[in-house]
Parts: structure tokens; sequence; C-alpha cells
């Protein structure tokens, strides 16, 4: 067995999980990327994956590698920013464990992400946010339910996957009611809840 393995593992248990404590989301991301990448190097190295070295891991191999994200596997940008990202962080943490790889190491961090141009995150117009609102048959509990989801949403600006981590202690009502999500990046906010949602 060489370095990687032991390394790679002591990544995810002991810096991720332990030190970082990342989410759920973040581990299956960066094991994901790590599945890949094995099983790029190993195909252009002709080794099993446990064979390989950090020496078959070094820049032109990595570059190759977010080449054929994008040509091959059709990522765009920025999830080729996000596996380079996943990439540095384990080898930061190998620099620390594998210092006799040190100046292949500091080339793969020396990698630069890509530039591109981030989209305008664009707003719904009162009629968008009307239609969406009576999509849901308020005559059933789903539909009531959806709808109060809906509401929520348009109301605090939610992700998807904040909507559907709320919880009934996330909402406080009473005298200045609001809502308490938990966002990205383990990020608390407060936002306030009226009787209407804006631009109704």
């Amino acid at each position: 067995m060489t370095a990687i393995a032991p390394t790679m593992q002591a990544f995810f248990t002991d810096r991720l999980m332990t030190q970082l404590h990342a989410s759920p989301h973040t581990i299956a991301s960066y094991r994901d990327t790590m599945r890949l990448l094995l099983a790029y190097a190993s195909q252009q190295h002709g080794k099993e994956p446990c064979k390989l070295h950090f020496t078959d891991l070094g820049a032109p191999t990595i570059g190759a590698f977010l080449t054929h994200l994008e040509t091959t596997r059709g990522n765009g940008v920025t999830t080729r920013n996000a596996r380079l990202v996943a990439i540095r962080s384990l080898f930061r943490y190998a620099s620390l464990h594998v210092p006799e790889h040190a100046g292949l190491i500091s080339r793969v961090l020396a990698i630069p992400g890509k530039r591109h141009d981030h989209p305008t995150v664009c707003f719904l117009t009162r009629e968008e946010i009307s239609a969406l609102l009576a999509a849901p048959d308020t005559t059933t509990w789903t539909g009531r339910r959806d709808h109060a989801l809906l509401t929520a949403g348009v109301q605090a600006g939610l992700r998807v996957s904040e909507l559907t981590g709320l919880t009934v202690s996330d909402a406080a009502v009473g005298p200045g009611p609001h809502l308490t999500c938990h966002g990205k990046g383990r990020k608390e906010r407060a936002t306030p809840l009226t009787p209407e949602p804006p631009n109704t």
C-alpha cells in the first residue's frame, strides 16, 4: 500500500469529519472528486488505484484530469473549480503528512482556478410569485403545506435545501414573527415574517 490510501483516509476522518465538522454534502462531494481522480489516474498510468503513488498525481495529471472533466464529462467551469478545491484541500493536508513530496504538492497547489462569468441571480416578478403561490390546491392538507412552504421560501429567499431542512422550532410566531434558517456554510440568519409575501 502506498502513502495515498492512509493519507486520504486520514484526510476524510481526521480533517473533514473531526476537525472541520464538514457537512455530509461537502464530504460526499469531496469523496466523489477523489473517486473520479483515482479512476482517471489509474487509467492514465495503467495501475490499480491502490498502487498509485503521489508521484502519479502530480500537477500534469491533475491538470489533465481537470481538462477531462470539462471536455469528456461535460462539466462546467463551476464544477471543475469545485473539484480543484477538493483536490487542493487534500494536498494541503498531505503537505503536513508526506513532506517528502513537498515540491510536487506545491505545484499542485499552484494550479489556478478557471475564471468564468457568474450569472446574475434574478428575482421573481409579482405575477410569477402569484402564480407560484396559487399552484398548490389549498383544499387539501398537502396543498396547504406546500403553500406554506412556498410562502416561507418567497419571504425568506431560501434555497431548496434550506426550505426542506426547516423544522417547527425554526418558526417564531407571536410578536415579531420570524423564521430562523441554517444555511450554506453553517450560517444562521433570521428573517421577519409578514402577513403577505413581498411583491404580491
